[in-house]
């Protein structure tokens, strides 16, 4: 988790105030960079486990995701069998969808080979941003579109790859999660922090 400045007594957050969990998340990781590809493996899978569900479900479960998934470690994750998956069916502790699950294996095995093409994870996602964050000047949620040019041609990629739950609106979540766009608003303590990053 990325180290944040202590925010203030009553900050102004974009969202999450008054809940814990999403407190945490806005604080210190939402709009943060990502560049590693586990990391980036754990927020589009989990991105892709949300469609249908709030994020709030999804955070909360997301210490179960990790040990169910292995700690998104890609290779491990591509290699899981029936065993595997019916553990995964039965964790309580996770979102016991079969489709999602399916997905996740599956699109671990895709991004194995969007390494071996591309060195990484990083290089192939950043580079649907030309390799830097997008800088925006949001100032309420109306501001703030469902998807976007690039969530768009990302999308489109990664399903022409065989990658399933990566839709557009889903990878421009993945997107604002991961610093590919930053979307605090203006008015929220956190916009020029990771503005500098």
């Amino acid at each position: 988790m990325t180290t944040n400045p202590k925010p203030e007594l009553d900050p102004t957050r974009c969202f999450g105030t008054g809940n814990a969990v999403y407190e945490a998340y806005h604080d210190y990781e939402w709009g943060v960079p990502v560049y590693d590809d586990r990391h980036l493996f754990e927020l589009l899978l989990l991105e892709g486990a949300q469609a249908g569900l709030s994020w709030e479900t999804i955070l909360k479960r997301r210490e179960s995701y990790r040990v169910a998934f292995n700690n998104f470690v890609i290779k491990s994750v591509a290699s899981y069998r029936e065993k595997e998956i019916t553990a995964l069916l039965e964790n309580t502790g996770i979102v016991r969808n079969n489709l999602k699950i399916h997905a996740a294996i599956n699109n671990a095995k895709i991004v194995l080979k969007i390494q071996k093409e591309f060195g990484s994870l990083s290089n192939h996602l950043w580079s649907f941003v030309g390799g830097k964050t997008l800088q925006m000047n949001r100032f309420s949620a109306s501001d703030v579109p469902a998807k976007s040019t690039e969530s768009i041609r990302m999308s489109k990629d990664l399903k022409q790859r065989g990658m399933s739950f990566v839709g557009p609106i889903i990878m421009y979540a993945f997107m604002q999660s991961t610093g590919m766009v930053n979307d605090h608003y203006v008015s929220c303590f956190r916009f020029n922090a990771v503005r500098k990053l």
